[in-house]
């Protein structure tokens, strides 16, 4: 009697695993917190726009960067030890065909800054240029990740900064768009994805965190969107702009909208054409104050009549003026 084969043992970096699928929904979560707080300052419904300040800006990349490193995770989860063409293809001409639809939205809303080469784009290519590191030594993926993070500090070329090739992040200007995620460096954290996918996905998958189901509201709601994520990734900033556009035209803008940046930019013009630094900084203290004593600080968001501007303009003359006087003064 012949003994029949074993089954093959599964391949315990393919299917899914719910710590990554509510990974991937808080990530989810943190990203519609960063693009809320861009509504609430592009709508002046803050006093400045906090997605742009330093702190704003590293809380982007970290998430984009949590973003792509799952995306290289679960190339590993989908394709395991063989690579799987027709899920694979389906999936990036799902991505590819989204963010060719962010780009139209966005062009049509945002004409001056459309975004041509954000996080859908840049994952979709990265999904195609990474499926070669899913099967070479892992060392061979970790060194590209590095070197391909290494690349925008180390390579320096005029003809880089054309706008056609913009998509490559290797220019020494920004363009100006929305949402920017370059090849590089972000291919290399889908590379480190990757990477850290085969080295850890087959001791997840046996230990208890890869065993976790979840219990509560709020890991299966992550589970959910991580489950989900590209459609609610789509939906989720038309549906906050718009309703966070319904409040502003119940509410106005913020009282103090825009202070900051007038003041800002109101200094620098004022150093540039001969004044002294000080001085602008106290007359442009002065120019908000008394914008707003005259009424004229919320017109400056239509354009001002003549009058409103001949006012506007002696405002200012008499703050410089009034700061010169206080050079002096300790």
């Amino acid at each position: 009697m012949q003994t029949p084969s074993p089954a093959p043992a599964p391949d315990p970096t393919r299917g899914r695993l719910a710590v990554i699928d509510a990974l991937r929904g808080a990530a989810l979560a943190a990203m519609a917190a960063y693009h809320a707080t861009w509504d609430l300052g592009y709508l002046r419904l803050t006093p400045e726009n906090l997605a742009l300040s330093p702190a704003g800006r590293v809380a982007a990349h970290l998430i984009a960067g949590s973003f792509l490193l799952l995306v290289g995770v679960g190339m590993v989860l989908m394709n395991g030890e063989r690579f799987r063409p027709r899920p694979t293809l389906l999936r990036v001409s799902r991505i590819g065909l989204s963010a060719l639809a962010v780009t139209l939205a966005t062009w049509l809303a945002f004409p001056d800054s459309f975004v041509f080469f954000g996080v859908l784009h840049c994952i979709a290519v990265s999904s195609l240029l990474g499926l070669p590191f899913l099967f070479v030594p892992v060392w061979v993926t970790g060194l590209a990740a590095a070197l391909v993070v290494a690349a925008p500090h180390l390579v320096r070329a005029e003809f880089l900064d054309a706008p056609a090739l913009f998509f490559l992040g290797l220019g020494q200007g920004l363009p100006r768009t929305n949402d920017y995620v370059p090849l590089f460096p972000w291919f290399g954290i889908v590379l480190a994805g990757i990477a850290l996918g085969r080295l850890g996905l087959p001791r997840l998958a046996r230990s208890p965190l890869g065993a976790w189901r979840p219990a509560g509201r709020i890991g299966r709601a992550a589970g959910f969107a991580g489950r989900h994520s590209l459609a609610i990734y789509l939906v989720h900033q038309p549906l906050l702009l718009g309703a966070l556009t319904s409040v502003a035209a119940l509410t106005g803008p913020h009282p103090r909208a825009g202070e900051r940046a007038f003041r800002a930019d109101y200094a620098a013009h004022c150093t540039r054409t001969g004044g002294e630094a000080r001085a602008c900084r106290i007359a442009a203290r002065c120019t908000v104050a008394a914008l707003r004593r005259e009424t004229l600080w919320l017109a400056q968001d239509r354009a001002f009549t003549g009058e409103e501007r001949l006012r506007a303009q002696a405002l200012s003359q008499a703050c410089y003026e009034a700061a010169e006087g206080t050079r002096g003064a300790p």
